[in-house]
């Protein structure tokens, strides 16, 4: 605080007083002669007339301030008067644990319902958001509490955000249903290299739609299965629908998912259609549906977990990234107008590679002893019963066969390439 004075002038002298005689007298500047005259009496004042006070506070104490008032709830009673009360002491701790999330060595061993609150609290505040933090932090607890923090996650037709935040995905454990249809990924991208290891292997549900596959991404995908028994183990339905590239060469690969229930190859590259068809239903047990099954309609896969809303987070931040380039459809206008042309990417949406499957024709497969596969087919397994028998005549020879193959089985120098990677 700092304080400024300013004195009246120095040549008002104001009245001069003079003892002559025992008596008290005014001396009269202007007329230069003195006065008899008792003085007035002046009011008392602590501080000249020119005082003034100018108050100055840093920057510091306002800070200061403004977290005492984070200490208090602020409410109106029903006359409209303003009241307010102290919060709890666990809630300012929480606050304060929120605000250092990525300061946490470890969560494991914590209580899960405060963790929940904890997670709330930091994803209010959009710490999951930022870069290097929020990874760090993320990455506490998901080593804690695994499917917890996300059980199943929709990434569908969200190829940006897979860019964006693809080390804060890769940290997601124990997943068991994952959608990434329509994303564009292809064989090389690093997030499908991450579903064969052993975090993931809890997927029960990948849905691989539309992302530009091929047999060689398939062999990969399928090497940590076949060859050292682990990766996707456990997958029910798997979805790859729309990758014209994949053949009857991929779909051999496929063949090492013993525990599959459901499959759609709808809109791949087969040429012998039937061959494939009588090989998954000799192998693995999986029948032609003719009616669109129920698990491929993407209704089902929802993002689900703590981290929810932190997802749609994530979504409206890549949104707000591009939002700027939505100036340039004036752009384009003004070269229509001109009459100049532009090169225009037209991006193939899920909605024309649907119609296209369907015109092509429906390439889904169950097995019958799962009866909450599919609803629509109950009416066909009704007379079916002629087919089991000669299934089982038919597997327990592949059986046969591959017991004997098993025995002389060899590695080919590419399988050992990929063994090495792991």
């Amino acid at each position: 605080m700092s304080y400024c004075l300013h004195s009246e002038s120095h040549l008002d002298t104001g009245p001069i007083y003079v003892r002559e005689n025992g008596k008290l007298h005014v001396v009269n500047q202007g007329a230069g002669g003195i006065q008899n005259v008792t003085p007035k009496t002046r009011p008392f004042r602590l501080f000249s007339r020119g005082f003034s006070v100018e108050l100055c506070m840093n920057r510091e104490d306002d800070r200061a301030r403004r977290q005492r008032t984070d200490h208090f709830i602020f409410t109106y009673t029903k006359e409209g008067n303003l009241r307010y009360s102290a919060k709890s002491l666990f809630s300012l701790v929480l606050g304060y644990i929120s605000d250092n999330v990525d300061h946490i060595d470890s969560l494991i061993g914590f209580p899960e319902q405060i963790a929940e609150k904890l997670f709330s609290a930091a994803e209010a505040r959009q710490k999951f958001t930022e870069p290097v933090t929020g990874l760090r932090a993320l990455q506490k607890f998901t080593e804690a509490y695994g499917n917890l923090v996300l059980c199943s996650l929709c990434l569908r037709n969200r190829y940006l955000v897979i860019s964006e935040k693809l080390e804060e995905i890769k940290s997601f454990r124990e997943l068991t249903c994952l959608d990434l249809s329509c994303c564009k990924l292809g064989d090389e991208h690093e997030l499908l290299e991450h579903l064969t290891k052993e975090a993931l292997s809890s997927v029960k549900r990948l849905l691989l739609k539309d992302n530009s596959l091929s047999d060689a991404g398939l062999r990969r995908m399928t090497a940590p299965v076949r060859v050292l028994k682990k990766g996707l183990e456990n997958l029910l339905v798997l979805d790859l629908s729309c990758n014209p590239k994949i053949t009857d060469v991929g779909i051999g690969y496929l063949l090492s998912f013993k525990k599959l229930n459901c499959l759609d190859i709808s809109g791949t590259g087969l040429k012998d259609v039937n061959a494939v068809i009588k090989r998954l239903q000799m192998q693995i047990g999986l029948v032609h549906s003719k009616v669109p099954l129920k698990e491929f309609d993407h209704s089902n896969c929802k993002t689900e977990g703590w981290a929810e809303q932190t997802v749609l987070q994530w979504e409206q931040a890549v949104m707000e990234a591009i939002k700027p380039q939505d100036n340039l459809r004036s752009r384009t206008a003004a070269l229509r107008f001109y009459g100049k042309t532009r090169r225009i990417e037209e991006v193939v949406t899920c909605k024309l590679v649907e119609a296209e499957t369907k015109a092509s024709g429906n390439l889904q497969f169950y097995k019958e002893k799962v009866q909450n596969c599919h609803l629509p087919l109950k009416k066909e397994v009704a007379g079916s019963h002629e087919l089991k028998n000669n299934k089982k005549r038919a597997l327990a020879e592949q059986e046969r066969e591959r017991t004997s193959k098993q025995k002389h089985l060899c590695l080919t120098v590419e399988d050992w390439d990929l063994l090495n990677t792991y």
